[in-house]
């Protein structure tokens, strides 16, 4: 770990840059000289790496079987590019943390469930065939491409329909309690049989949004209900079928009631001990305070971000979409985040295919009559700390002079101080870089984000 007296104090800043005003994506920028003499209205970005918090996991996207099938649709060149743009770490943006669905989700082709056979309780009929169609292909040519296998977490959006008390996968319904067995046996299979196909699965949800009744797959669970799944069930079988290093999370909703929902479970020791940590998404208020309670309450835990999207798109060349992502990752890492992960990493010139129509936007659009990709500013904004803050990285101190300049900064395991600095406003921004000891003086343009980049001493 670096500390600020052996910051390579002389060494100038590499920075690459994004701007809504100018043909800058991630781009290359002329690297910052270090020097003392800093304009005195200049803003400050103070950086301390002998501060350091929380260990860092990762970003990403979701592999949807919407974004898998619309891949499937593109030429091989560009089936190529997706994949090269989201998971080569030089040309791409290097992903290293994803999701993906247990059974559909809304944006699947329809309901399916891997066992849809009535009170089969030994799952005998259990099958991932479905996904060998569209979606384990993209994950495979994804784990191909990728030079660090990225990690893999998985989420339920609802049990098969007869498991549960309204008969069917969407609008909501809960979990019969006679199957709560069966589904904690049902991620085991799906883990089991996932790794059969060469696909480790890093963690689960253990539902996602379970407080939101949907026109399209969803299961609602009490804060109660989830511990006691968690308790009496999914922990104890991860546990004795050789599971356990297969991380829980619990809530993976929003952050509006995050910290109520994770204490139910946390406070029970027989049912924490088995959690790994809390995942929540964006959507309603940003409640980012909820973020930091909930690590002071519970230190011990991990908080991840484990879905955000632009709802009702596609949204197509909009900049306020990235500037959204890195104001949720910025404000998420200052509050004790592990990861970020995104949601649909690829969807057609509509914002689907959904099997209920609930249309959004992704970092890549795919014209899917032309074989054309539509890359988006969320993708150059993702990309940002994506590119450049690598797994096992840690978060340093860093603080801003201005709310109009919205920064973190962690070092990576080889040294390297990552400072990545968003300015959301019409004018340009001056500011320094500052350590105890030396200065960068920069300037964001209007609507830009840059990453700056401090090599550690050879």
């Amino acid at each position: 770990m670096l500390t600020t007296s052996i910051l390579p104090a002389a060494q100038s800043l590499q920075v690459f840059l994004t701007s809504k005003e100018t043909a800058s994506r991630l781009a290359s920028a002329d690297p910052i000289a270090p020097s003392s003499v800093v304009p005195g209205n200049s803003a400050t970005i103070f950086i301390d790496p002998s501060k350091s918090f929380q260990t860092i996991e990762g970003f990403g996207g979701a592999f949807t079987e919407a974004a898998a099938v619309t891949w499937k649709k593109m030429g091989e060149a560009n089936q190529k590019r997706i994949i090269e743009a989201y998971f080569d770490p030089q040309e791409g943006l290097g992903y290293s943390l994803c999701r993906t669905h247990i059974n559909s989700c809304d944006f699947s082709l329809g309901n399916y469930a891997y066992d849809e056979v009535a009170n089969d309780t030994q799952l005998e009929n259990f099958s991932v065939a479905h996904d060998e169609q569209a979606l384990l292909p993209m994950i495979h040519a994804a784990l191909e491409a990728s030079k660090t296998p990225f990690k893999l977490f998985a989420s339920p959006w609802s049990p098969p329909a007869w498991m549960k008390t309204n008969g069917e996968m969407n609008h909501g319904g809960s979990l019969k309690p006679e199957y709560r067995q069966t589904w904690a046996d049902y991620f085991v299979r799906y883990i089991e049989e996932y790794h059969k196909r060469g696909v480790n699965i890093w963690g689960v949800t253990v539902q996602n949004e379970p407080a939101a009744v949907q026109k399209w797959d969803s299961c609602i669970y009490t804060a109660e209900e989830e511990r006691d799944f968690v308790r009496d069930h999914l922990g104890p079988t991860f546990e004795k079928s050789g599971h356990k290093d297969v991380k829980i999370m619990v809530w993976d909703h929003n952050r509006d009631l995050l910290v109520q929902r994770a204490s139910v479970a946390y406070s029970d020791p027989a049912a924490a001990k088995y959690i790994w940590g809390a995942a929540y998404h964006w959507y309603g208020d940003d409640c980012f305070q909820n973020v930091q309670l909930l690590h002071d309450a519970w230190p011990e835990k991990h908080l991840l971000f484990s879905e955000g999207c632009q709802e009702n798109g596609p949204h197509t060349g909009e900049w306020g979409l990235g500037e959204r992502y890195a104001r949720s990752i910025i404000s998420d890492l200052n509050r004790w985040a592990v990861g970020w992960t995104d949601w649909n990493m690829l969807l057609d010139e509509t914002g689907g295919p959904n099997h209920v129509n609930n249309l959004c936007s992704a970092p890549i659009l795919a014209d899917t009559k032309n074989d054309k990709l539509l890359f988006q500013s969320s993708y150059y904004y993702i990309g940002h700390f994506a590119r450049f803050i690598r797994p096992d990285a840690k978060r340093i101190l860093c603080s801003s002079s201005r709310d109009n300049l919205e920064a973190s900064a962690c070092v990576n395991p080889d040294g390297s101080v990552v400072v990545v600095v968003m300015n959301r406003t019409e004018d340009p921004q001056p500011f320094a870089i500052e350590t105890m000891t030396m200065k960068w003086p920069a300037t964001l343009p209007a609507h830009s984000i840059a990453t700056y980049i401090l090599r550690s001493a050879k």
